[in-house]
C-alpha cells in the first residue's frame, strides 16, 4: 500500500470549516483509492490543518515518526492555505519524496465570505514557496480539482506510481549474472553513475552459478518442486527431462541468489557460455522471474533492466525486454519486436510454450538450447522505455512513450509481436541519432506519464518523451 503524508492547508481569515470538511473528504478519497495516510488530527491542531510555525513543527514531527513508511506528500488546499506553513512542514520533516499539490475549486453559487475558498490563487502561492525552499513538487492535471472527482482520482493513481518509481529506484538492488557477452558492447553501462543514483549492482560469475547447480541432486526437494513449477507455468511437450532438470537447478540457484542479496531484478549472460558449458538457455527461469515481478533482462543489460523495473513499480504488471527488430512491410508506424525469448507468460496470455533456441542451435547443438519461451504476444496497450548511462556527460538518460501490440501475425520463432508506435519514424531517428541501444523494455500498461515525471523531476535524468495518443497528466 502506498502511504501519503497529508498536509491540510488553512488560513485564519478564510472559512476554517472548509479545512475541516476538506480534511475529512481527502482522507476518505485516499482510503477509497487504496492509499494509507499520515495526517495531523483535530486534536493536534485546529481542524488538523497547518497554519502557524508551531503547526508546521507538529506536522514535521509526525512525519518524521512515520518517515520509513511515507512514500509521498499530498498538499491539499480546501481554502487559500498558509503557504509558508506548508513549505516549513515539508522542509522540517526532512522527507525526500515526491510532493503533489491539490487545490479545491470554488462553487460559483457559494462565493460569499462564509464559503469562498480562493484555492485557485492559494495554489500559486504554495507552489511559489515550495520553489523558494527548493522543494520539488507535482501538479494535478487541472489547476483546481474536486478531490472526489475522477480527474483527481486519476491524478492520485499516477502520483502513487511516481512515488513507487522514485523511491524504488533510489534504493534498487540488481544482480548481474555473468560477464557482458563480448559481442554486445551495446549493453555497456556505468555502474558508478547508477550507484550515485542509488542503484546498486551485485555480480556473480556464471561459473559459480553452474557450480552451485551441478551440486544439486536430481531428487533434491527444491529441484523436484521447481520442475513441477515449470510444468505448471509453461507447456513442456517434447522437452527432454535432462534439460528440464538443468533448467530447474538453474532456477533454484537464481532464486537463492536473489533472496540472499535482496535483489529487485537480474540481468543474465547467455550467448553462448550458458549453452556451451551448462547445456540449456536461461530463458524459462528469467521468464518466470519476470512474471512474478522480479524482472530479468538478457545479455547482462542492467540499464535495460532499470526500465523494466521502473514499469513494474509504476504498474504492478510484468515487464519484458525486447529488440526493436524488424520492419513490418512498408508501414512506417509498425515494427516486429522480438526476443529469443524470456518474455513473461502474462504478455502471451498464458499461451506460450517451451522450445529450443533456433538462432544458436546450429553452432552449439539443439540439445543444448532448450528452454526458450515461444509465442506471439497478445494485443495490448503498452508503455516502452529505454534507460541508458552517458559516461561522457556523467548523466543517466532515457526515452519513453506509449504504443500497442497489434493483432497482426508474423510467421517467426521466439517471443514476438507487431508494435504500432505513433510517429514511429521520429522515434527511430531519435534512438539512432542519440546512440541508444537496440533493446527496449515494455509493459502492458500506460505509465509513460508517471515515468516521465519520476525520471525528470525527482531523479533528474535526461528524458525524451515521445508523442502519445492521449494527453499526459502531471506535466511539469
Amino acid at each position: 500500500m502506498t502511504t501519503l503524508a497529508v498536509i491540510v492547508g488553512n488560513r485564519g481569515f478564510f472559512p476554517s470549516h472548509l479545512a475541516q470538511s476538506g480534511r475529512e473528504t481527502i482522507l476518505r478519497v485516499l482510503a477509497e483509492e487504496g492509499f494509507s495516510a499520515v495526517c495531523l488530527t483535530p486534536e493536534d491542531t485546529e481542524h488538523g490543518a497547518v497554519v502557524t510555525f508551531e503547526d508546521s513543527v507538529k506536522c514535521a514531527e509526525l512525519f518524521k515518526k512515520h518517515a520509513e513508511e511515507i512514500d509521498g506528500v499530498l498538499v491539499t488546499l480546501p481554502n487559500f492555505g498558509e503557504e509558508r506553513g506548508i513549505a516549513d512542514a515539508v522542509r522540517l520533516s526532512g522527507l525526500n519524496v515526491p510532493v503533489l499539490v491539490q487545490a479545491t475549486p470554488d462553487d460559483l453559487s457559494k462565493m460569499d465570505i462564509n464559503w469562498r475558498r480562493d484555492g485557485f490563487c492559494g495554489k500559486m502561492s504554495a507552489c511559489n514557496n515550495l520553489t523558494q525552499y527548493g522543494i520539488k513538487y507535482s501538479l494535478t492535471t487541472l489547476h483546481t480539482v474536486d478531490p472526489e472527482s475522477e480527474s483527481f482520482r486519476e491524478d492520485l493513481r499516477t502520483f502513487g506510481a511516481v512515488c513507487r518509481v522514485v523511491n524504488g529506484l533510489r534504493r534498487a538492488r540488481f544482480g548481474q549474472l555473468g560477464a557482458r557477452p563480448a559481442a554486445f558492447i551495446t549493453v555497456r553501462y556505468s555502474e558508478k553513475l547508477l550507484e550515485k543514483a542509488g542503484i546498486s549492482v551485485e555480480s556473480m560469475d556464471l561459473s559459480e552459478a553452474f557450480g552451485r547447480a551441478w551440486k544439486l541432486a536430481d531428487d533434491d526437494a527444491a529441484v523436484v518442486a521447481k520442475v513441477a513449477e515449470i510444468k505448471a507455468y509453461i507447456g513442456t511437450d517434447g522437452i527432454p527431462n535432462e534439460a528440464l532438470l538443468k533448467i530447474a537447478k538453474f532456477g533454484v540457484v537464481m532464486e537463492a541468489w536473489i533472496e540472499e542479496h535482496e535483489l529487485d531484478g537480474t540481468a543474465v549472460q547467455c550467448w553462448t557460455s550458458m549453452e556451451e558449458f551448462y547445456g540449456v538457455v536461461p530463458c524459462t527461469t528469467m521468464s518466470m522471474l519476470s512474471n512474478s515481478l522480479k524482472p530479468s533482462a538478457c545479455e547482462t543489460d542492467i540499464a535495460g533492466l532499470i526500465g523494466m523495473y521502473a514499469m513494474v513499480l509504476a504498474s504492478g504488471k510484468a515487464s519484458a525486454i525486447l529488440d526493436w527488430n524488424n520492419n513490418f512491410g512498408g508501414d512506417p508506424d509498425k515494427a516486429v519486436v522480438f526476443h529469443c525469448s524470456n518474455l513473461p507468460q502474462d504478455l502471451f496470455g498464458g499461451e506460450a510454450t517451451m522450445d529450443y533456441q533456433e538462432i544458436i542451435a546450429g553452432s552449439v547443438g539443439k540439445e543444448n538450447t532448450y528452454g526458450t519461451v515461444f509465442g506471439r504476444m497478445k494485443p495490448t496497450k503498452l508503455t516502452y522505455c529505454r534507460v541508458s548511462t552517458d559516461d561522457e556527460y556523467g548523466r543517466i538518460r532515457a526515452y519513453m512513450g506509449e504504443a500497442e501490440i497489434t493483432d497482426d501475425k508474423v510467421d517467426t520463432f521466439g517471443g514476438y509481436g507487431v508494435v504500432r508506435v505513433p510517429e514511429f519514424q521520429k522515434l527511430l531517428h531519435y534512438v539512432c541519432s542519440n546512440g541508444f541501444e537496440h533493446h527496449v523494455a515494455i509493459s502492458p500498461s500506460q505509465v509513460a506519464d508517471a515515468l516521465y515525471e519520476a525520471f525528470t523531476k525527482y531523479l533528474d535524468w535526461d528524458v525524451y518523451l515521445h508523442d502519445t495518443e492521449r494527453p499526459l497528466r502531471l506535466q511539469p
